[in-house]
């Protein structure tokens, strides 16, 4: 079975909350989140796109006998979105930054931990913000809840790698995130981050 595990190549960074946790909805659960946009027509942006659209199938085979009873279902939540197409639709509104991008939302209960290139920690939304670019980590796997089933993200840990136009105003976070994170249990699946990111992000599988 192919991984769930995808370590990714640079993305842009949007709607970061990964100093402070942030509730998507009101009365909400606080999580720490962060949405990775991801260029569709470069190189790289291929490679990264292809492996994360394999470990999200390798999620639904593991989901098909722990979460969906045998089966997997059809149309299942997947964070996962492609941009140009959801304001193609009316789904949202046009972003400049989100153009020609696929935007992959994830989230977490618990802190990731944020390093510069070096491997120096970050602490502060002066160093690490929307609108700067990153490499990340993080985990596929299927939620069941109240009838809802999808396929989450859980953010392992970043590594910024250069600066970036900062991004502001736009939709909400509850807008861009919809109900993705509020709909599944966090637990077993959710790799914990560990406590020293690695130092090669070369691969997008790991």
């Amino acid at each position: 079975m192919a991984e769930t595990k995808v370590k990714s190549g640079r993305v842009r960074a949007s709607f970061a909350h990964v100093f402070q946790p942030k509730a998507i909805e009101e009365g909400g659960e606080e999580k720490y989140s962060i949405t990775a946009l991801i260029p569709k027509k470069t190189k790289e942006g291929k490679a990264m796109i292809k492996a994360i659209e394999a470990a999200i199938e390798a999620a639904k085979e593991k989901g098909k006998s722990e979460k969906f009873g045998g089966k997997i279902p059809k149309n299942l939540k997947i964070t996962l979105r492609d941009c140009d197409e959801e304001v193609e639709s009316g789904d949202r509104d046009f972003r400049p930054e989100e153009e020609g991008m696929m935007a992959l939302g994830m989230s977490s209960k618990k802190k990731p931990q944020v390093v510069d290139k070096d491997m120096n920690l970050l602490f502060s939304e002066d160093d690490f913000y929307s609108g700067c670019y990153f490499r990340f980590t993080a985990n596929f796997y299927a939620y069941n809840v109240n009838g809802s089933k999808g396929i989450a993200c859980g953010l392992n840990n970043i590594q910024k790698v250069a600066d970036g136009e900062r991004l502001s105003g736009g939709a909400s976070a509850d807008q861009d995130f919809d109900d993705d994170f509020d709909d599944f249990e966090d637990g077993e699946e959710e790799d914990e981050a560990p406590k020293k990111p690695g130092k090669k992000a070369s691969k997008f599988l790991d």
